[in-house]
């Protein structure tokens, strides 16, 4: 009976832990976006653009070496190709700021996101 009980109490426990872990959700910002990164200074190129996809907040491109994220109220910090840039996402748009210290050529600008 004691044996009984014991398992009983390892069941529920791991039940109740189970509800407890938070399921792997999307956020409000998930989905492909369409990224245009202009030069203010320096001599990089003028004009890029890139389509990054998010997803559980983690941003990402299929043929770019980049790393970010984008938080749940639309705070975005991503490296790309050895630049850096922060900004803020709300609603199917964004914008923000990027530098870059590539090949000894310091570069910066903006970008401008937009939900496809």
């Amino acid at each position: 009976m004691r044996v009984a009980c014991v398992q009983a109490v390892l069941f529920s426990c791991a039940l109740t832990a189970g509800f407890a872990v938070p399921a792997l959700a999307g956020t409000d910002y998930d989905g492909l976006w369409n990224v245009k990164i202009v030069t203010k200074t320096g001599s990089c190129d003028p004009v890029a653009q890139y389509p990054l996809t998010v997803s559980h907040g983690k941003v990402s491109a299929a043929d770019a070496d980049v790393t970010g994220s984008v938080g749940s109220q639309g705070y975005v910090k991503v490296s790309i190709r050895g630049a850096f840039a922060n900004g803020q996402l709300s609603g199917n748009a964004g914008s923000g700021k990027w530098n870059s210290a590539s090949a000894g050529m310091p570069c910066s600008g903006r970008w401008e996101a937009s939900r496809q």
